[in-house]
């Protein structure tokens, strides 16, 4: 607990010097742990039609997932078990992930040992992570990967996981939106990413760069955090030193994103309008109450691991999708990157986490 509250006295910086409680803290996803999931983040069955919903073969789900070094990752934990629960014919089996993909993917030699129904996984790192995948499905273990893509298609039953591309476009096109409303012809924009020996954060990148580069826009200055409140204040520090001016900032991460913002107010800086990344309750909340620079963030939402347990549940029932006209689950489901402002916060404030 030393870190939350080195991170509760750092956040005295974002708001006038206010304080925020303790409890927004958590929602702030700077700690392991973070808030249960709310209602929009689970989906209860809806037995009362039958068919795919109603209770059917009982089904054993092993579970693994990264120590929840931030909230969004214990978001996906916490998500996965409510989602789990809700389920009268799934027995959940959550296993520790440890410090890095070795330990991961000893634990998960474990899991296969009990042979559970299907594994639903979120890898440290899904290239690392790989060869368990085909070991889990050679061995007759459907996996359902989550987040973090495994290379080979051999590796996974389904994968479902974010828009990291759609990040970067979501992000550009609303800068670009906003510096045509305000006449600026030639933006200064600095990226604060997440960690770049991550996929993700490489893809993330990609689309924000090559949607500027179709307006004419490029990225003036790049810095590199790592998922955390520390990290982003401290790369948020040597950006803002590096870009005197500034018109626009895409953060990849609400999380580091709270380091991010104390590190603007401690510079008085607000010249730039920023856009952060994943859509956190606290960013959310800080986007309707409209006293900082940060006017937007793009959707990454945790709830894919709800997703991912009912589509192992139906992989292990041998079902498909209820509203889908083919047999099986697919293969392959992407979630779009949405944009969250102001005007529509309302609406997704029950999604953050």
């Amino acid at each position: 607990m030393s870190k939350i509250n080195s991170d509760l006295s750092r956040r005295r910086l974002l708001f006038g010097g206010a304080a925020v409680g303790a409890g927004a803290l958590l929602t702030a996803c700077t700690s392991n742990e973070a808030a249960a999931p709310t209602t929009a983040q689970t989906k209860a069955a809806d037995t009362t039609g039958g068919g795919n919903a109603a209770p059917g073969t009982k089904v054993t789900i092993g579970f693994s997932a990264p120590a929840a070094d931030h909230g969004w990752i214990a978001a996906i934990t916490n998500n996965a078990k409510a989602q789990a629960a809700t389920f009268s014919d799934v027995e959940f089996k959550s296993v520790e992930a440890g410090a890095d993909a070795a330990a991961q993917r000893a634990a998960l030699s474990t899991l296969i040992g009990q042979k559970p129904t299907v594994i639903v996984l979120l890898p440290h790192d899904g290239k690392e992570l790989n060869s368990f995948g085909l070991e889990a499905m050679a061995a007759g273990i459907p996996v359902v990967n989550l987040d973090r893509a495994f290379p080979d298609a051999r590796a996974y039953r389904t994968q479902i996981m974010g828009d990291n591309y759609g990040m970067g476009v979501a992000a550009a096109d609303y800068i670009i939106t906003q510096m045509k409303v305000k006449g600026v012809t030639s933006p200064i924009i600095g990226e604060i990413a997440g960690m770049d020996e991550l996929e993700l954060t490489q893809t993330r990148s990609k689309g924000f760069s090559e949607t500027l580069a179709a307006a004419g826009f490029k990225v003036a200055n790049r810095r590199a955090a790592r998922f955390t409140v520390d990290s982003g204040q401290q790369e948020a520090s040597q950006l803002l030193q590096a870009l005197p001016k500034m018109d626009a900032l895409w953060n990849h991460d609400d999380d580091q994103g709270v380091g991010v913002l104390a590190a603007i107010n401690q510079a008085g800086r607000s010249e730039f309008i920023m856009v952060g990344g994943a859509g956190s309750k606290q960013a959310i909340e800080t986007i309707q109450a409209d006293n900082t620079v940060l006017k937007a963030t793009v959707t990454y939402s945790p709830s894919m691991a709800s997703s991912a347990i009912s589509l192992a549940r139906l992989i292990g029932q041998n079902k498909g999708m209820a509203d889908l006209v083919e047999l099986q689950v697919p293969k392959e489901i992407v979630l779009a990157s949405e944009t969250i402002t102001k005007g529509n916060a309302s609406s997704y404030i029950q999604l953050g986490f």
